[in-house]
């Protein structure tokens, strides 16, 4: 299977305050690269959502904006490709909002979420948060907040349940966005 795994941080609750952004690409069910930026964010930094993250206005300060990044991705997003994260919807709401709110185009393409999924797949574990299931299944997971670690934890988490349960099983969860 191929696809991106994406996980964004933000500055604050408006969905549109990316503070950074982790991709990691798979093709043919092996990871096959990864992608990182932190993002000088619309708006201000929230005391929560930095004790969340750990990200604060002196980390971004010579950051790209939003649009200087998405200039470096947006080919990943060509042709209908498949991305996953772990409470993906999340990750589509800054996605899709950070473009809206600086008028650029949103791609279409199909959804997988690892909450979703694990919760199926997994419904004896306590909870089914990121760091969770990945102690679970025995994925490591670095620094969780992290985009570029909570990235690669989804991305190994989809291919643990490809590998257990079978990639026609899993494409069953996809959903067009």
């Amino acid at each position: 299977m191929n696809f991106i795994a994406m996980d964004f941080e933000t500055a604050n609750s408006d969905p549109w305050s990316a503070v950074s952004l982790g991709l990691v690409l798979v093709n043919d069910n092996h990871i096959s690269g990864n992608w990182y930026s932190l993002i000088k964010p619309a708006g201000n930094f929230s005391p929560f959502n930095s004790r969340i993250n750990g990200l604060t206005a002196d980390d971004v300060v010579d950051s790209p904006s939003f649009p200087e990044i998405w200039q470096q991705i947006k080919d990943y997003f060509q042709d209908l490709p498949t991305v996953v994260g772990h409470n993906i919807r999340f990750d589509n709401n800054v996605l899709k909002s950070s473009l809206n709110y600086y008028g650029i185009p949103s791609p279409h393409y199909v959804s997988l979420d690892t909450v979703l999924i694990s919760r199926k797949f997994h419904p004896h574990m306590s909870d089914h948060k990121l760091n969770t299931v990945a102690l679970d299944l025995g994925v490591d997971l670095q620094h969780h907040h992290t985009a570029s670690d909570d990235a690669l934890a989804a991305a190994e988490i989809l291919l643990y349940e490809i590998n257990h349960f079978g990639e026609d099983r899993i494409k069953d969860f996809g959903k067009f966005v």
